[in-house]
C-alpha cells in the first residue's frame, strides 16, 4: 500500500492486538510510525549535527568516539576510612569519576554527635562532620587527576569548601579540580524533602556559588539541575524533563540578577537524570532536554557562549525501578536503563546495583553494577556510532512529543510567575503526587507489568548478600568529632564563625567565610547552624 495512505492503513492493526498501548509515563504509542508521523520534519532546525545547535545529537561533536562517559558509582557508608577503601576498591577496577553518598545527618546539616543524628550515622551514606573526614575520604586519591561529583543540597557549600581545602592539603590549585556539586534546591521544595533555608536564602547561596567557581574554581560544575529525584517521587518522564528545565531557568534567572553575565556562569551548569524502565521514551526525554535547553538558553537568555547552550548531563539508573522481589533481575532492568542512557548521549553514568532495594551495595554488586557499563561500552558496539537512533520515525515523533508536551508544563509555570512561586502553590508537587497513584493503580490493575511482583511471582524469591553496617560506626564517628572538637584552636573557630555571622547578615559572597571556617575545622553543624539562627529553617506548606 502507498506510503500516502499509511493513516488509513494503520487501522489494519486494531483488530490484530486488542487494547490500549503506552509508554510507562502513559503517553500512548501508536503501532507503527512512518515518515508521516514526522511530516515538515526540518533537519537541520530540529537535529542538525552533534556538537551543533540545537545539539539533539548530542552536546559534542565526536561523543563517544572521542571519549567515553564518565564511569561513576554512587558510593558512601560507614566513616571515611571505609569509603576510602571502597573509592580505591572501585577505581582499581575501571571506574573514571567518583560520586560521594553523604549520610542524612550531613544532607541536613547536622553532626553525628547530634541528638537527631543518632541511629544514622554512617547507614545511608558516608559520616563527614569535619575537615578532617574529608581528608581521610579522599586520602591517596589525586584530586588534580579524578572528578568527583558530591549529592549535598543544602550544606552544599560547605562540602565545596572542604573540596577546596583538601586539595590545597594536597597541593593542587583551584583551577584544576573538577568535579561536581548538586547543589540543586529547588528540587528539594519539590521532590527529595532534604532542605535546609527557606527559598530566597538557599538561593542566594547557590548564586554566590556560581559567582565564586566563575572566578576562582573554573572547571568545576557549580550545580546539577536534577530531574533525577523528581522521576523518583513519581512524576511522569515529561514532568521530570518540563520540571527540571523550569528549575534551570530560575538559577539562571538568579544569576542574571545577581549581576553576572550569562556567559560567566551558565557553561559550567550541569544536569541530573534518571533513566527508567520505558527504553525509548528515556532516550526521547533526553534528546528533547538537550534540545529545550540550548532554546531556553539562546532565545530566552541571549546567551553567546556555545558552552552555556550545552546541556551536559550525569544520568542514574532508576532506583525506584528496583524490587525486593527477585532482586537478581534488577541487574536487567538496569543493563537496559543504561544503555537507554547511552544512547541517549549521557556524559556520565551510575548504575545501581541489584541489590539497593535492600541495603547499601555490596562490593560484588557494586562490581557487577560497574561491569555492566563497561561490557555496553567496550562490548556492545553501541558507543562506535553517535546517536544511532536519530532519524528513526519512532524516536524522532517520541521526542517532538515529549517536547511538546513539556513546554506546555513550563508555560503553565511562566504564568504562575515562575517556578518558586509554582512550588509555594504546590504545582509540581501535587502534579507528581497524581502521576504516582496513576501508576500505582495501573501496577495493581495489571495494566502495568512489573515482573516479579505482579507478573511471574515466585513463592520463594532468591535471596543475596546485603551490607550491614555495624553499630559501633556511630561511636566510632561521634568519638572522631567530639575529638577534634575539643583538639582544635576554638578561638579561630569561634571567630570564623562569627565572621560568617555577620557576612550572613549583610550582602557578602559566603564561601570565602565559609572556607575559612572549615580550615579552622569548623563542623558542617557548627556551620549551617550560623546560617539557620540568620536565614531561619523552611516549613513545607501542607497539602490534601
Amino acid at each position: 500500500m502507498a506510503l500516502k495512505d499509511n493513516r488509513v492503513d494503520k487501522t489494519r492493526f486494531a483488530g490484530r492486538r486488542l487494547g490500549r498501548y503506552s509508554t510507562i509515563s502513559d503517553t500512548e504509542i501508536e503501532p507503527i510510525y512512518t515518515p508521516l508521523d514526522i511530516e515538515g520534519f526540518d533537519y537541520g532546525s530540529r537535529l542538525g549535527m552533534p556538537g551543533e545547535y540545537p545539539f539533539t545529537r548530542g552536546v559534542y561533536e565526536t561523543m563517544y568516539r572521542g571519549r567515553l562517559w564518565t564511569m561513576r558509582q554512587f558510593a558512601g557508608f560507614g566513616t571515611a576510612e571505609e569509603t576510602n577503601r571502597r573509592y580505591k576498591y572501585l577505581l582499581a577496577h575501571g571506574q573514571t569519576g567518583l560520586s560521594v553518598a553523604f549520610h542524612m545527618p550531613t544532607l541536613m546539616g547536622y553532626d553525628s554527635d547530634h541528638p537527631r543524628s543518632r541511629g544514622e550515622v554512617g547507614k545511608c551514606g558516608v559520616a563527614i562532620d569535619t575537615l578532617k573526614d574529608m581528608e581521610v575520604l579522599f586520602d591517596g586519591i589525586p584530586l588534580d587527576k579524578i572528578t568527583t561529583s558530591m549529592t549535598i543540597n543544602a550544606p552544599a557549600i560547605v562540602l565545596l569548601a572542604m573540596y577546596i581545602a583538601v586539595a590545597e592539603k594536597q597541593g593542587v590549585g583551584t583551577e584544576l579540580i573538577s568535579g561536581t556539586i548538586q547543589n540543586d534546591i529547588l528540587k528539594e521544595y519539590i521532590a527529595q524533602k532534604s532542605w535546609i533555608y527557606p527559598p530566597v536564602p538557599s538561593m542566594r547561596i547557590i548564586i554566590d556559588i556560581f559567582e565564586y567557581c566563575a572566578r576562582h574554581v573554573p572547571r568545576w560544575n557549580t550545580i546539577s539541575i536534577s530531574g533525577y529525584h523528581i522521576r523518583e517521587a513519581g512524576s511522569t518522564a515529561v514532568q521530570e524533563l518540563a520540571f527540571t528545565l523550569a528549575d534551570g531557568i530560575a538559577y539562571v534567572k538568579s544569576g542574571m540578577e545577581r549581576g553576572l553575565d550569562v556567559d560567566e556562569f551558565a557553561p559550567r551548569l550541569s544536569f541530573f537524570f534518571d533513566a527508567h524502565n520505558d527504553f525509548f521514551e528515556e532516550i526521547a526525554k533526553f534528546r528533547a532536554s538537550r534540545r529545550m535547553w540550548a532554546r531556553i538558553m539562546k532565545e530566552r537568555f541571549n546567551a553567546g557562549k556555545e558552552e552555556s547552550l550545552r546541556l551536559r548531563f550525569h544520568t542514574q539508573t532508576a532506583g525506584c525501578s528496583l524490587v525486593a522481589q527477585q532482586p537478581m533481575n534488577n541487574v536487567v532492568r538496569v543493563t537496559l536503563q543504561a544503555l537507554a542512557a547511552v544512547l541517549g548521549g549521557t556524559q556520565s553514568l551510575h548504575t545501581n546495583s541489584m541489590d539497593e532495594t535492600l541495603a547499601l551495595p555490596t562490593e560484588q554488586a557494586a562490581t557487577v553494577a560497574l561491569r555492566t557499563q563497561q561490557i555496553i561500552a567496550e562490548e556492545s558496539g553501541v558507543a562506535n556510532v553517535i546517536d544511532p537512533l536519530g532519524g528513526s520515525y519512532f524516536v524522532e515523533r517520541l521526542t517532538d512529543r515529549m517536547e511538546e508536551d513539556a513546554w506546555a508544563y513550563i508555560d503553565r509555570i511562566d504564568r504562575m510567575g515562575g517556578i518558586i512561586p509554582a512550588i509555594e502553590r504546590g504545582y509540581p508537587q501535587m502534579e507528581i503526587a497524581d502521576a504516582a497513584y496513576r501508576y500505582q493503580r495501573q501496577v495493581e490493575g495489571m495494566q502495568k507489568i512489573v515482573v516479579g511482583v505482579n507478573k511471574y511471582k515466585m513463592e520463594e524469591n532468591d535471596t543475596i548478600p546485603t551490607l550491614v553496617i555495624p553499630h559501633d560506626v556511630e561511636e566510632r564517628q561521634i568519638k572522631k568529632t567530639t575529638t577534634i572538637k575539643a583538639q582544635r584552636d576554638n578561638n579561630k573557630v569561634g571567630a570564623a564563625l562569627d565572621r560568617l555571622r555577620n557576612a550572613a547578615k549583610g550582602k557578602d559572597n559566603l564561601v570565602p567565610f565559609v572556607l575559612e571556617a572549615v580550615r579552622a575545622y569548623a563542623s558542617i553543624g557548627e556551620i549551617m547552624d550560623v546560617m539557620r539562627g540568620i536565614f531561619g529553617e523552611y516549613r513545607d506548606p501542607a497539602l490534601f
